[in-house]
């Protein structure tokens, strides 16, 4: 049997071990089990297992593979999903205590999909409360840390799926994001993450108690340690579902580029909206140097959108979304604090009480203005074929449990920043619905990971994971934090 350090490879290649009989199921489980006992209580990202249930079902899958029948492309795959998604008789909490008890009966679609593509699921990863961080902490499972810097954060809210990726205790991980919740903790940790065009995985069963629709902005979508993993990982769980499945089917455009040279891509590293770190940024420049010499027709661009009027889109449209989800006390508070905002205050918390409660004529202008920057978007993919931007304005941070998110402020450039200005580019492609990969592009001079974002034209995800993946080859991929080899 090999040590530990095979979980450490790529769920693919994991896969493909399984096929060839290098390796079975229940071994896997176990390397990642024991990668679990020894790094989990430093780094707190899985917190919920079921370990034995695992055992069980990678016994079954022990018994297939040798046999010759393999489930799917996942068959045999040791994994964890991020604590927000329905397992069935396992909690969904969000991190929420009031919701302590809240056990589904059946399984989210994107985790049946997963179970169905052979994956071991053995446990649930940390998120923060109402996922509502790029910190993951909770008064149900506590603090997350990065393994990078254990006094600083993983990113949110899928911050737990990063950890547990990048210190070798998953395979694969299930995040969703609204906010960058896959994006940011994959640039915090190193990892590779996926924000899929909206609507393109199913989002049933990663809702708030009592809440059926889909919410505007979110989507479901994979983290990694390679592009590869996020392009498998994608053909399990991208589909329509339900009613939706009656007339409606998902054939995703291949990329037709195979090499640098075939792309034509836009840059945008800065932005006068908000600060970004100039640490970060020379990281993000000379990995862009770096794929420039390697072939990749570069070009400083941007979209002819009003960077500030953008962003304050994205919040009112964002804040409306997750404000949809607040009770009644929080709705009342909201409320009341919208009368801020209606005598002028354009700060963060007036904002987000008046999204929490504007009138949908309201909604529906900031709407209709979002559809005027999905087209400015598709005109400007008529001429580029990706854009590269930041995925957060700095490195991961220290933790802060201080105050609320709205007043708590990350150090860049010497200075002090409200960490709420990195919203911008997490709206930057959700606010439009386009698809994002972020791929790790090495360590900044402070030692942190960096993760470049790359946005692609509505559905043409897999073109993103590809330029991922020759990144992944050029600049050297998924690095292990030390101690966690």
């Amino acid at each position: 049997m090999a040590d530990d350090t095979i979980m450490l490879r790529t769920a693919s290649e994991l896969a493909a071990m399984i096929r060839r009989g290098e390796v079975a199921p229940s071994e896997l489980l176990e390397h990642a089990v024991t990668r679990f006992e020894r790094h989990n209580p430093t780094v707190n990202a899985v917190i919920v297992t079921r370990i034995n249930e695992a055992r069980a079902h990678a016994a079954v899958l022990d018994e297939e593979a040798a046999g010759g029948s393999f489930r799917g492309p996942l068959h045999g795959v040791p994994m964890t999903i991020k604590e927000a998604y329905d397992w069935a008789d396992t909690p969904s909490t969000w991190g929420n205590v009031a919701w302590r008890d809240n056990v589904p009966a059946t399984d989210a679609v994107t985790v049946k999909r997963l179970l169905d593509a052979g994956a071991v699921i053995y446990g649930k990863t940390n998120v923060p409360f109402m996922l509502g961080d790029w910190q993951s902490f909770n008064d149900i499972y506590g603090t997350t840390n990065n393994p990078w810097d254990l006094s600083r954060v993983p990113g949110g809210s899928s911050g737990g799926s990063a950890v547990a990726l990048a210190t070798g205790m998953a395979a694969l991980e299930l995040g969703s994001d609204i906010g960058a919740s896959i994006r940011n903790p994959a640039h915090y940790c190193g990892v590779f993450g996926h924000k899929p065009t909206m609507s393109l995985v199913p989002f049933e069963g990663h809702v708030v108690p009592g809440m059926l629709p889909e919410v505007d902005i979110s989507v479901c979508g994979p983290l990694a340690r390679s592009a590869a993993d996020l392009d498998l990982a994608l053909s399990v769980l991208a589909g329509p579902t339900g009613m939706h499945s009656t007339g409606y089917q998902v054939a995703l455009p291949e990329a037709r580029q195979t090499r640098f040279s075939e792309f034509k891509v836009a840059v945008m590293l800065d932005t006068p909206v908000i600060q970004n770190d100039s640490v970060m940024l020379d990281q993000l420049q000379n990995a862009v140097d770096s794929l420039a010499a390697a072939g990749c027709v570069v070009e400083e661009a941007t979209p002819q959108i009003d960077q500030h009027e953008y962003f304050e889109n994205y919040l009112m449209l964002l804040r409306a979304a997750t404000g949809a989800q607040a009770n009644d006390e929080l709705f009342a508070a909201a409320l009341e604090g919208s009368t801020a905002w209606d005598g002028g205050d354009r700060g963060y918390q007036a904002l987000v009480d008046h999204a929490m409660t504007m009138s949908h004529r309201e909604w529906f202008q900031h709407h209709n203005r979002r559809e005027g920057y999905r087209n400015a978007w598709a005109e400007f993919f008529g001429e580029y074929d990706l854009l590269l931007c930041p995925t957060a304005a700095s490195t991961a941070y220290p933790h802060d449990h201080t105050g609320t998110r709205a007043t708590r402020r990350i150090p860049i450039n010497g200075g002090s920043e409200l960490v709420v200005d990195q919203l911008f580019w997490a709206g930057w492609s959700c606010n439009s619905y386009l698809p994002g990969t972020v791929a790790p592009v090495g360590l900044c001079a402070d030692g942190l990971p960096a993760g470049i974002q790359i946005v692609a034209p509505h559905l043409q995800d897999r073109r993103s994971i590809r330029f991922a993946e020759l990144v992944e080859r050029e600049l050297g991929g998924f690095v292990s934090p030390p101690g966690y080899e």
